[in-house]
Formats: structure tokens, C-alpha cells, sequence
């Protein structure tokens, strides 16, 4: 008998949380451990699938290989970039924190001058101090000569006994340390929410319309990420150690980089950190965003601590730039506009106002301070109420192109005794002008002024050190002049210009130099030299013109506090012994003061007169010659003026003719303007020249003439030699 059982009932069970199981656990059975089975990879179960494993692991080889080598000029520029990193971190790691730390030492030690407690502890503390960094440099420097030895032996010896293979390997090597390094550092951004499922009417894919017209899907752009984002700023402060390790900063404005590559983060920084102690560290927080000093720009955004930071990814002084005087027409107003003369990190141009603030520009041969003075010169020349008096301590002919054109009202080089009488008459010209602003119940120099005092007066000194170096004739008398000048007269329109490659003490005394408020210091020898000229510790709050790294011609630390810029700017190109720049604006300059009144000889100029009186020869223009010697005969007026120009002209139609004699009728021809032989003749007579003798011209025989030595004998004469 078969008994038959029902099949049971199937449900579909929904999935619920699992029930407790009762019953008892009881000890496997079996000896030994229970191997789980795993499963195996497809390629180890049959030769195919290993071919065609082997296969592709083999093309993505391949395509990584080309990938890697087509990119292999942006891994070159990252090893540049990375190279370069490395030397920063390496520099500030040999420099530290000593600097800055002998420097405060040194402030106190100063400040305790008179205690004698505080000054032995002070100088204590200087001693250890450089003891310390003398330590830390000695190990810093054989910890880099250990690593560098090493690098460069198995570099050496690799390319040595290696083959191609290994030398290859080398080099890729060195360009990956290098792009590693030097990789663009990639944007922090916040992850992005979920995002639930696009509903069809907003698929990205077009969609078919009415009679078969296509609709374009709504396209969603997101905002491109921030250039600075707050994590890579902390990071970057803290590195630098200006905010301590927990501290954060707050990014108020994080927009995107422009189209001109710049872009500007605005951010408040933790309590008790302001922006003056960031800007002392501006060139350590330039390294450790990836950049040079000169691309970025630090300033105070309305409040003490909240700084705006402007960036660049491109050095803004790597090019030169033309000076836009070059490019204008007419003149300009020096006292109002200013006068262009650099360009600052942001592009902008920097005019400096000849207005009420002496100058001082300083730096080493070759640094291109000629240049920056230049622009400088030559601009305030293109105001024809300047009254440009130019010292030249070398005799080259730098300056010889004002004297020429008749734009500066004195020049003369190397003259101590008439540098002396040069800052005499403008003294006695200061009390003129003071009378003057009394009258007119005045305090200082307006712009509506100027013509009534005579215009304003500035004095333009190259190479200071030729005339107050120690050693040097009347030094003391010449520095207490120019002390005096620069202390009282820029009020009343009187301004020195000081322009020297020895930025010392001894060359500028702290009296003359405090009274400069344009500071110009391009690249010099030390931190001290910086200081002589942008100011006593002006290299601990970050302005070190001894630090320029490459040095670039024209770029230098400027400090203008009526222009408001203390910065780095680099001077416009302006050449003159190639492209003749200077003449070329020069000659404009006369132009305009020709139409004025006011070009040498056309205006009294009591300066002038009173070198003239006082020592018997005359600098206007450069002297009679125009080369910087001053002589008698620019002084003259009236019939002598006469006779002096007739000379000269004479002279000048030899020249043309190419001969040491020639007669009255073919030298008054060639003079021209209405010169007549007998009147010419006259002339000549009256300045000394004689009358005229028997001379022999090939091609016409003995006749009447003159000869050259008889006539320079009479400009010799009217000139005073």
C-alpha cells in the first residue's frame, strides 16, 4: 500500500527581518579547518581568456605610453616649475626664521641704547642669535651636500657605465621629480550632492519636435571653481606660519580666474593677525602658493585684518614696456597728472607728481637706474614750467641731448665749486619765492602759482657720490646745502632729484635721505644698502632690494606715499643710444617751450644770472659749446649775442666746406637768414676774428678770406677760455 503525501503550498515571501532560530550549537564533527572555495580569475582557466587578458593589459600599456609621451611637454614645464619650487623651499629653509629674528634683536638692542641691563641683554641675544643661525646654516648646508653628493654620484656614475637605457631612465626621472613637484595644484572643491534621476524633459539629449524640428535640451553650466579656495589659503598661512596650526581663514570673495589670467581673494584673517604682518610675509606666501613675489599683490581691504590678495600666473615684469610718453602728443602737467615713469604688478601705470616730494633713485651698475631716471627727466621736461638743472657726475654724454635742444636750464658735470654756487643761488632764489607766497598769502606750491613764482625748480644730481663721498672737495659744504634744500624748499617749489650706484651713509647722511618721501631703490649689494634708501628696517617688513632673483634691468622697490604706492615697479623702456627715444621727446619738450616762452634764452632766469654774476661763466643750455663746460657767451645778450652766433656760424659753413679757410660770400650763403658778406664781415671784426687776409682756396688762388684758427681764436675769446 502506497501512501501519498500532499505537495505543499508556495508562497512568495516578502523580505522581513530574520526571526530568532532556537536550538542547540554543536562542535563540527570533522578533523582539520574547512577550506572555503573561492573562485578563480577567467584568465587562469583557459589559454584564450590568458591571450586575451594579456592582450589588453598590453594596449592599455601602449596607450598609456602614448598618452604620457604626448603630454611630455607639459611634464617639461611642470619639471621647471617644480625645480624652481624646490630652490625656493631650499632657500627658505637655509634662511628660516633667523633673519627676521637677529633683525628684532638688533631693534632692541637699539631701543636699549643708555641701559646698560637692557643693552648687555640685547646684545647677548644678537650674539646667540647669529650664533644659531651660523648653526643652522653650517647643518643645513652639509645635510644639502650629503643629498646633492649622492644625487650627483649615481647620476654620474649611471650615465657613465649605464647604456641608452639607463641614461633614458635617468632623464625621466629628473623631469618626474621635477613634475611632481611642479604640477598645478588642483582646486579643493565641496563634493557635490546627490543628484536624484533627470527626468525626461530634461535629458541632455535632443529631442524630435513637430515636424521633425529639433529641440535642444536646456544645458546647465556649472560655475567654474574658485582660483583660491579657503583649504589652499590656510594651508598656505600656515605653512608660512603667520596664523597658528588651528586657525582658519575666512574667504569672503573667491571668484573664478579672469580672462586676463589674474584673479583677486578677498578674506578675514584670524584675530590678532593683520594685514602689515602679512605683507611682511608676502614673498614666503608667493612661494607657497606656487608664485614669485612679483605675482601677487597683497593689500588692506577697509579693515586691519581683512587682506585683498590680487595673483598671477605670469611674471608682469618678465616683458618691457615702452613708455607711453612716446605714443602721446604734447605736454603733460607734471604737478597735477604726474609724470609716467614705471609700471607697478597689476599693469597699472605709476606717474610720479613733481610736485612737493624730493627723489632719491639708487642702485648698482647695470641695474637700470639710469633708465628710471630717465623717465623721470625726460617726462618733467614735457611741463614747460620745470626748470630742469642737471649736474652729471661723469663726463660721459648721457645728458648732453637736454643741453642741445636748449631744455635744461643748467648743465654742467663735475664740478664741485659750481655745484656749491648752483645750491647758493637756489637758496637766494628760496627767499625770491617765499616773498612771493607771502604776497600772495600762500603756505606752499599751488598749481595756480607756479608761473607766478617762476616755474618750479628742480635739481637733478647723477652719480651724488662724485661730490659727497667722504673724502671729496667741499663735501660738508655741498651736504649742508643740500640738507637745507630739501628740508625747506620743496614748499616753495624747489625739489632735488639724487641719483647714485653707492647707497651708503656716508654717500647719502640720513639727514638728506629722510628728506626724500620717491624712494626708488633697484637692485643693490645688501639688505643694508636697501635700508639707506627705502628706510631703516624696510628689508625685515619685506621691501629688500638686494633680493631680486633673477634681477630684471629698471625693477625696483618704489616708494611714493603721494602717488600711494610702495611696491615693486619696473621702469619703462626708453633708449637713447640706439633708438635716439630721448631726443625724440626732447625735441617735443623744445617745441613746447619754444611756443611758451620759456626754452633757454628766452625767459630771465635769475638762477642763471646769479651763476653768472657770481662766477663769470654761464651753464645755461650746457655753456656756450652745449656739451656741459660753461663758458661766457650764452650769458651775453645784445650785440655780443650777435657776434657769438656769427662765429659759430662760420665755423659750422668750414665744416661744410671741408676746408680750414674760405671767404666772407660762400660762408655767409651757407649761414644763411639774411647774412650778408659785408655784414658777416662786421661781425667777425667785433668778436676778435680780424679783418681778412690773404688766403689760397685750390681752384681760385690767392684771395681774401679767413682762417679757422683766427676765428676759433674769437669764439675761444667771447667764451671766456
Amino acid at each position: 500500500m502506497t501512501t501519498s503525501a500532499e505537495r505543499p503550498l508556495l508562497s512568495l515571501v516578502k523580505d522581513e527581518p530574520p526571526s530568532a532560530v532556537e536550538g542547540a550549537v554543536f562542535e563540527h564533527q570533522g578533523r582539520g579547518r574547512v577550506l572555503e572555495p573561492r573562485p578563480r580569475p577567467a584568465w587562469m582557466m583557459s589559454s584564450q581568456a590568458m591571450r586575451d587578458h594579456a592582450r589588453y593589459a598590453l594596449e592599455n600599456a601602449a596607450d598609456w605610453v602614448g598618452h604620457h609621451a604626448a603630454h611630455s611637454p607639459y611634464y617639461v614645464g611642470w619639471s621647471v616649475r617644480g625645480y624652481r619650487r624646490l630652490g625656493r623651499r631650499w632657500l627658505e629653509a637655509h634662511r628660516d626664521f633667523y633673519p627676521q629674528l637677529i633683525a628684532s634683536a638688533r631693534r632692541e638692542l637699539a631701543e636699549a641704547v643708555g641701559d646698560p641691563v637692557r643693552e648687555d641683554r640685547a646684545k647677548a641675544l644678537v650674539r646667540s642669535r647669529e650664533a644659531e643661525y651660523g648653526q643652522h646654516k653650517k647643518v643645513h648646508w652639509v645635510k644639502s651636500a650629503a643629498w646633492g653628493g649622492a644625487t650627483t654620484a649615481g647620476g654620474v656614475a649611471g650615465v657613465l657605465v649605464g647604456g641608452f637605457w639607463i641614461d633614458l631612465l635617468l632623464a625621466v626621472a629628473a623631469i618626474a621629480v621635477g613634475a611632481c613637484h611642479g604640477r598645478p595644484a588642483e582646486p579643493v572643491t565641496k563634493p557635490a550632492a546627490p543628484v536624484a534621476a533627470m527626468p525626461q524633459e530634461m535629458s541632455s539629449e535632443p529631442e524630435a519636435g513637430p515636424a521633425g524640428e529639433t529641440i535642444e535640451a536646456p544645458v546647465f553650466d556649472a560655475p567654474p571653481p574658485p582660483a583660491l579656495s579657503e583649504e589652499v589659503l590656510t594651508a598656505a598661512l600656515r605653512d608660512i606660519k603667520l596664523i597658528k596650526p588651528d586657525a582658519k581663514v575666512k574667504v569672503l570673495a573667491a571668484p573664478a580666474w579672469g580672462k586676463d589670467g589674474t584673479a583677486t581673494t578677498v578674506f578675514d584673517l584670524p584675530a590678532g593677525v593683520t594685514v602689515a604682518m602679512l605683507q611682511k610675509k608676502a614673498d614666503a606666501l608667493a612661494g607657497a602658493l606656487g608664485r614669485d613675489v612679483s605675482m601677487i599683490d597683497v593689500t588692506k581691504a577697509g579693515a586691519a585684518g581683512r587682506p585683498s590678495l590680487w595673483m598671477t600666473d605670469e611674471d608682469p615684469f618678465a616683458r618691457p614696456r615702452r613708455s607711453p610718453l612716446l605714443s602721446s602728443s604734447g605736454g603733460i602737467d607734471a604737478f597735477r597728472d604726474g609724470v609716467p615713469v614705471a609700471w607697478g604688478k597689476r599693469g597699472n601705470v605709476i606717474a610720479l607728481p613733481i610736485s612737493n616730494s624730493n627723489a632719491v633713485i639708487a642702485g648698482m651698475t647695470r641695474s637700470g637706474k639710469g633708465v628710471g631716471a630717465s623717465n623721470l627727466i625726460v617726462g618733467a621736461s614735457l611741463d614747460h614750467r620745470i626748470n630742469l638743472r642737471i649736474v652729471a657726475g661723469k663726463t660721459n654724454g648721457e645728458f648732453d641731448a637736454y643741453a642741445k635742444t636748449g631744455v635744461a636750464a643748467t648743465y654742467f658735470k663735475q664740478r664741485p665749486e659750481r655745484l656749491l654756487a648752483l645750491t647758493e643761488a637756489l637758496l637766494s632764489d628760496l627767499n625770491r619765492r617765499n616773498a612771493v607766497l607771502g604776497e600772495l598769502g600762500k603756505s606752499k606750491l599751488t598749481a595756480e602759482t607756479i608761473e607766478r613764482l617762476g616755474g618750479i625748480e628742480v635739481l637733478v644730481i647723477d652719480e651724488v657720490a662724485t661730490f659727497t663721498r667722504p673724502g671729496k672737495p667741499l663735501r660738508d659744504e655741498l651736504l649742508e646745502n643740500l640738507i637745507e634744500l630739501s628740508a625747506v624748499a620743496a614748499g616753495a617749489g624747489i625739489l632735488v632729484v639724487l641719483i647714485t650706484q653707492y647707497p651708503e651713509v656716508d654717500v647719502l647722511p640720513q639727514g638728506l635721505a629722510m628728506n626724500c618721501g620717491t624712494r626708488w631703490a633697484m637692485r643693490v649689494d645688501n639688505a643694508t644698502q636697501s635700508n639707506a634708501i627705502l628706510g631703516g628696517g624696510a628689508s625685515a617688513s619685506g621691501r629688500d632690494a638686494s633680493k631680486f632673483d633673477p634681477p630684471i634691468p629698471g625693477l625696483g622697490w618704489l616708494v611714493n606715499p603721494f602717488a600711494g604706492v610702495t611696491d615693486l615697479a619696473r621702469s619703462f623702456d626708453l633708449d637713447e643710444d640706439q633708438r635716439g627715444e630721448i631726443s625724440q621727446l626732447l625735441t617735443r619738450a623744445a617745441e613746447l617751450r619754444e611756443a611758451a616762452g620759456r626754452l633757454v634764452g628766452q625767459w630771465g632766469d635769475p638762477v642763471e644770472q646769479h651763476l653768472l654774476a657770481t662766477t663769470g661763466l654761464s651753464s645755461a643750455a650746457g655753456g656756450p659749446r652745449r656739451n656741459g663746460e660753461p663758458g661766457r657767451a650764452v650769458g651775453l645778450t645784445g650785440a655780443a649775442k650777435e657776434q657769438h652766433e656769427a662765429v659759430q656760424g662760420a665755423l659750422a659753413a668750414m665744416d661744410r666746406l671741408g676746408r680750414k679757410v674760405a671767404q666772407l660770400d660762400e660762408m655767409a650763403e651757407l649761414i644763411g637768414d639774411g647774412m650778408s658778406a659785408e655784414r658777416l664781415g662786421e661781425l667777425l671784426r667785433a668778436a676778435g676774428a680780424g679783418g681778412t687776409v690773404k688766403v689760397t682756396i685750390e681752384g681760385r688762388g690767392r684771395v681774401n678770406g679767413y682762417r679757422r684758427e683766427d676765428i676759433t681764436s674769437a669764439l675761444d675769446f667771447l667764451e671766456g677760455a
